[in-house]
């Protein structure tokens, strides 16, 4: 397991609470259409920046990647047998 100096870990801190802060400003604007996609994107970089560097998958062995990997896939077929569920109801 890789640890990184505490700068890194203040910096990966900061940048989460900046993307909270913009998510919290977003949430204001109206972008029409736009906002779930700028939304999710938010969402995406705060999920990756905390996998990344508080699970440690950067600068892992290939085991972590595939145990972190098996997750995600096991969430989308998940989300995928949802939606299929969803959509077939009345």
């Amino acid at each position: 397991m890789t640890t990184h100096e505490p700068k890194v870990y203040g910096k990966v801190f900061a940048t989460l609470l900046l993307l909270l802060g913009l998510t919290w400003g977003i949430g204001y604007i109206d972008l029409g259409p736009f906002n779930l996609i700028v939304a999710l994107t938010i969402a995406i970089a705060k999920a990756l920046l905390v996998v990344m560097f508080f699970m440690h998958i950067k600068g892992s062995n290939r085991l972590l990647h595939l145990a972190a990997g098996a997750g995600l896939l096991w969430l989308l077929i998940l989300l995928a047998l949802t939606f299929a569920d969803y959509t077939t109801r009345q």
